[in-house]
Parts: structure tokens; sequence; C-alpha cells
């Protein structure tokens, strides 16, 4: 039989056990806020009906949609002049399900499918995968995980500032100081298509300026010019793309600029809003900067739109995103829902401390104790030890196999076990039983509930 080398998809990943631990400590700090800050845990499935997801992501967006072919013969019930018609007409004759593209628009469906259920204001938070058909790249994968918290039904901007809040909390906790919030309103975004004289255009503005980070202002320029916007309305665009000092002044620059526009003042409104809530809730606002270019390309939003980047890191992309959508509900047949949401990059924000250097050494064992046995009598001797250790909460292990103490310490050492618990005649006569800390070499003698202290 013909061997096949084994291989996984671009832009998917295997992950280690030493690589799960660093991603469950990621999880489990982006989950303790969000459970702090009342939201609730929810899953929805991995597949959607591809007509919930198509249109929801712009143009763009539904090209990187996976579609999933349906069962059986799928070309039964198509025609040559099916395919002659391209694919656009072909795809939903032969694919009725697709792979969801992020977090938000399956929770937009569940609220519409359990309005009954569910009290309004309604929060969940999300911890799951998505897919999108992208280009694989550092920092940009086809599968990753987004860690989602979105709450429904209230125009509060207090939601968009307690998500500010969270934000930071969360980068604290993991040890990820230095960092960037930007924060735009896409009000402001369609008053400066009003004002520059391309009404109507705002789909096309967000895409291209959302790219800016990526491919500069020239590339941006030259889009937009593809686009149909003329010379003169990309030309005025430059004093917005210029607007530089605190945030205050830079919303008081907008606030002059767009004086005669009532979307735009309400743009500048909400930003204050935002602004003063997060003054009430004790934020020292350090980390968050007013940045006009930003966009966020997908087409649900309306109002506060938030991005953040990590700084000093080679990683560029961002590492979080979200802001308000006025009424995503409202393609599912349940209009006037307002909600706003936020999504942590998981696979980002590993990426960044890993290069940052950020993990806890105490994120990479499986165990913080590992047992060495000298012989039958002592294995017997830490079966009863390990229990104890187990017991009492501290994860701990013991090798199932009767091999030479050599072999015991080198899979202990690979294992990255910070502490070695050593039992031969000596430490079973006595009670007392030998404890190796793997990292400084030092070596103590502590009977049972000593070495229980010790470890809890």
């Amino acid at each position: 039989m013909k061997t096949e080398k084994p291989s996984i998809p671009q832009g998917t990943r295997d992950f280690g056990p030493d690589k799960m631990f660093r991603r469950q400590f990621i999880f489990n700090t982006i989950r303790q806020v969000f459970e702090k800050y009342g939201y609730p845990p929810l899953e929805t499935p991995a597949m959607e009906n591809l007509h919930i997801l198509t249109g929801k992501y712009g143009m763009e967006g539904d090209q990187l949609l996976y579609k999933v072919l349906n069962s059986g013969d799928f070309l039964s019930k198509t025609t040559i002049q099916d395919f002659e018609k391209g694919y656009k007409h072909l795809t939903p004759l032969i694919a009725g399900k697709g792979l969801r593209y992020d977090l938000t628009v399956p929770f937009a469906r569940y609220v519409v499918m359990n309005q009954h259920n569910i009290s309004f204001p309604f929060k969940r938070y999300q911890i799951q995968p998505v897919w999108r058909a992208d280009r694989p790249q550092k920092g940009r994968y086809r599968e990753f995980y987004q860690c989602d918290a979105d709450v429904v039904g209230t125009d509060s901007l207090l939601c968009e500032a307690e998500f500010i809040m969270m934000i930071g909390e969360v980068f604290k906790n993991l040890g990820l100081h230095d960092f960037t919030i930007k924060i735009n309103d896409r009000k402001l975004l369609t008053a400066i298509t009003e004002w520059i004289g391309e009404s109507g255009k705002e789909t096309a503005f967000c895409t291209a300026i959302d790219k800016l980070d990526k491919i500069g202002r020239q590339k941006v320029e030259e889009e937009l010019e593809r686009e149909g916007f003329s010379a003169e309305s990309i030309k005025m665009l430059h004093p917005i793309f210029d607007i530089e000092g605190t945030n205050e002044e830079k919303i008081n620059q907008l606030s002059s600029l767009l004086k005669d526009s009532e979307t735009g003042q309400k743009g500048i409104d909400e930003l204050r809003e935002t602004f003063r809530y997060l003054h009430n809730l004790d934020s020292h606002e350090k980390n968050i900067i007013i940045d006009l270019t930003l966009a966020r390309g997908l087409t649900y939003y309306t109002g506060i739109i938030l991005e953040v980047r990590a700084n000093n890191s080679s990683i560029k992309s961002s590492i979080g995103g979200g802001g308000r959508y006025d009424n995503l509900t409202g393609v599912f047949g349940l209009e006037g829902i307002s909600g706003v949401g936020f999504s942590f990059g998981v696979d980002r924000i590993y990426d960044v401390m890993e290069d940052l250097g950020l993990f806890p050494e105490n994120t990479e064992a499986a165990a913080k104790a590992f047992i060495v046995h000298f012989d039958d009598i002592s294995f017997k001797e830490s079966l009863r030890v390990v229990s104890a250790l187990r017991k009492s909460g501290i994860k701990s292990e013991v090798y199932p196999d009767r091999v030479k103490i050599k072999k015991q310490m080198s899979y202990a050492n690979k294992k990255g076990v910070p502490f070695v618990i050593l039992i031969g005649d000596d430490e079973v006569k006595s009670g007392k039983y030998q404890l190796k800390n793997m990292k400084t070499g030092e070596q103590l003698k502590l009977e049972l509930d000593e070495l229980i202290e010790f470890l809890t």
C-alpha cells in the first residue's frame, strides 16, 4: 500500500500540549473578565445556512466564505447552463451551508430565533473557531479562534465604555501593557464622504481606508480613484488624514470641520459621551487614541468602532476589534435591536505574547510535580503520594513503567515539570520525600503534609 505524507491545509495549525497550555491561559484570562462584567457563555454551530452568512461582510467578505458542498451527488440537480452562468449562480445550487466567518452574525441569528426566551439587554460571550479563505501569512490564518462578547437591546454608550475597560483589564492580566486602543465612529466616516461630495459611497470608502495600515496612503487613494472618487474629493481627505493632537483636540477639529453635518455631529457626540463614561468608570484613557482612518471593513457597523494593536511587536495586525451595529438582527426579521460587540483575536494575541516573551513559566507544564520511583516498593508509595497530591488539587503524575531513574528524570525535564519528587527506600522508611526544584537544583526533604503545603 502506498504511504501518504501527512499534511494539514494551509492556514491551519496543530497545537501541541505546550502551546495548548499557553492558549488556555489566554482563553481563561479572557473568559474570567467577560464573566466578571456579566457576560454568560454561548455556542453556535460551526456551519450556518449560507444565506445567513452572505451579504453581511461586504463583497470581499463574501468571497472569503468557505462554502460546504451539499451531501451526496451535489451536481445531480445542475445543468451545463448552470455552469456556464458562473460561480455566483452555481454556488447556491451545490452548497447550501458555509463555515462561520465570525461569531457576530451567528449571534444575531440566535437572538432572532430565541427572542421570546431571552431578556433584553441580552449579553453573551463565545470562544469558538471561525474560518476565512484568506491568504495565509504570519498573524493571518484560515482557521482561528475568536473570543467575542456582545450585548444587544440597548443604545447606551456605557456598553462601549465597558468594552474598553474590559480590553484594558484582559491585556493587563495577560501581562501585555503596551497596547493602543483605536476608536472612531462610522457616522463620522459617513459624514466625511458627504463632506467631500461622495455621498452614498460609504462602503467603498470604508473598505479602502480600512487597508491604510497594510497598503499605505497612496494605494488607498488609488483604490478610491478606481471606485469612482474624484481627484478633488480625494484631495479633500488630506486634512482628515492629517488631524493630530489629543483626543479632545481631534474632536474639536472634527466638530469645526463637520459643523454642517448632522450625522457628523452625532458621531462626535457619541465619542464625547463614551469618553465621559470612561472618566466616570475611573479609566485613565492613556491607551485610547481617536483614529479617523479606522474603518473596520465589515458593513454592519453603524456607530463607535474599536481596534487594538500591540506596540513594540513584530506582529503589526490588530489583536482585537469591534463596534456598534444598530440593526444587524433586522436582516433576520427583528427590527430596531441595537447591539455592540468586541472580539479578541486569540491567535494573534498568542503570536504577540510569544514575540514579546510574555507567557508565564507556569503555563508551560502539564504537571507541577512529577514522582520518580526506584523499585516496586517505592512505586507503590508513589501511587499513595500522587493520590494525596491530586486530592489537594496539585497537578501531578507518576511515571507508569519500571524504568531507570535517568529516563524518568529526562522525561520530567522534557515536559518542563518544575518539581520532581524522588522516592526510594530511605523515603519510604522515613516518610520524608526528596523534592527537587528542576530550575534551581535546590533539594528539600519534606513530609507529605509539608510537601502538599509547599506545592499548593
